[in-house]
């Protein structure tokens, strides 16, 4: 991978959708959909009623005949993808639900799903019911095909710009998924999925009708949308299957953890629960956890010994190796 050709195609492509921005008098994140739009199209400059005008279109017209000789991988511009929204919640910011998934996290991902889904020879089917813009599913699909699986993915949102900024994304990355516009506590995938992740959104559902059909439901008062969403999420993940979910670290402590243990201890097994380093957090009120269940069936029982374990750092080399050899012996000694 060329960090020079990522780089520099990040200078021109955010040239070029502030060129967008300031022609369409838009928002930066809609100017950004219109850049990948032309870039789908062929680098053509899509023009409506004289907008962009001639000056505008000319400079893009520059900007996209540089473009075109970068020649990007698709991980590379997945990459390149996720810099150019980084940029964009630097000068328009968004809600704490609505933040990328770091890289760092959605690597860890892409190491426990190898652990648990060791056969490449097998297609792997992976669903997200918190996709976002999509940079955790895409980082998924991208670096699972880079080891050799022949992976695709599933991804639900009800924010239509998020969904909008995914669906472009997936074509311009070609990450083989299908994304669904739509609140994923009333909407199922077309079928079960081997793996359910997501970074989920922390906070309480609005629709107390709905949430009561779920066995996580708060018996009163709203319920926690992140509970609701795992445990919709491994209802769509077949027998045995596994579910790689970003939770408060104090789930198990929360004034509704006893109904999300419940649930639990009926319909899945919690193998363990990974705690992030605190760099990543502004606080310890923000800090998440890596919770890893498994549903139930022929093949999968409760591990001997959950895996607890506290990742310290992902900036230390050494840290993040001896976290690597104590996830491989558990799994080799419980799974």
């Amino acid at each position: 991978m060329s960090v020079e050709s990522v780089e520099s195609s990040f200078h021109l492509n955010l040239e070029a959708i502030e060129l967008l921005q300031n022609a369409l008098t838009t928002s930066f994140f809609e100017a950004y959909l219109e850049q990948v739009g032309n870039i789908l199209d062929e680098y053509n400059v899509q023009v409506i009623s004289d907008v962009p005008d001639t000056q505008t279109v000319e400079k893009l017209k520059t900007i996209y005949q540089e473009l075109q000789s970068k020649n990007l991988e698709s991980e590379e511009i997945r990459k390149l993808a996720q810099l150019l929204l980084l940029k964009g919640t630097q000068s328009e910011p968004v809600q704490a639900n609505h933040q990328l998934t770091p890289d760092s996290i959605g690597f860890l991902f892409v190491y426990l799903i190898e652990q648990f889904y060791p056969n490449k020879k097998e297609s792997l089917s992976i669903l997200d019911v918190g996709v976002g813009t999509g940079n955790l599913l895409f980082t998924l699909l991208t670096n699972l095909k880079m080891s050799g699986y022949d992976s695709r993915g599933f991804g639900i949102d009800n924010d239509e710009l998020l969904i909008e900024i995914a669906a472009a994304n997936n074509q311009w990355i070609q990450a083989n998924a299908t994304l669904i516009h739509q609140d994923a506590l009333q909407q199922e995938v077309p079928e079960l999925v081997d793996v359910a992740v997501s970074d989920l959104p922390i906070g309480y559902y609005p629709i107390d009708s709905i949430a009561y059909s779920f066995e996580t439901a708060s018996k009163k008062g709203h319920s926690y949308a992140h509970h609701l969403l795992v445990e919709q999420a491994m209802k769509q993940v077949r027998e045995n299957g596994f579910g790689l979910f970003l939770l408060p670290s104090n789930f198990l402590e929360s004034d509704q953890s006893e109904y999300f243990k419940n649930w639990i201890g009926k319909s899945a097994y919690l193998q363990g629960i990974i705690q992030l380093p605190d760099e990543l957090f502004k606080n310890e009120a923000s800090r998440k956890s890596i919770v890893i269940l498994q549903n139930k069936g022929a093949e999968a029982k409760q591990a001997n010994q959950i895996l607890v374990a506290q990742l310290a750092s992902l900036k230390d080399p050494q840290k993040v190796a001896h976290f690597f050899t104590e996830v491989t012996a558990w799994k080799q000694a419980n799974i």
